[in-house]
């Protein structure tokens, strides 16, 4: 890989996310699954939200349940 390609990729893992635009969009693709008939496309619906959903809270839950683990 050329040291450009390196760049880009170590710049998009270190991107910040806000939690308002995590929120809109699990909102919107609750909205797409709710709407939406074929199980199969639901399935891919709700993976989706899950990833995204996890792109800001992932962390916060992790430390959570440390806390209440102690």
């Amino acid at each position: 890989m050329s040291d450009e390609t390196i760049d880009q990729l170590e710049e998009q893992e270190y991107e910040e996310i806000s939690s308002d635009e995590v929120d809109r969009v699990v909102e919107v693709l609750d909205g797409l699954i709710e709407n939406t008939q074929s199980e199969n496309i639901k399935h891919l619906l709700e993976e989706a939200s899950s990833q995204v959903y996890y792109l800001v809270y992932e962390d916060e839950e992790e430390g959570e349940q440390l806390e209440q683990a102690a």
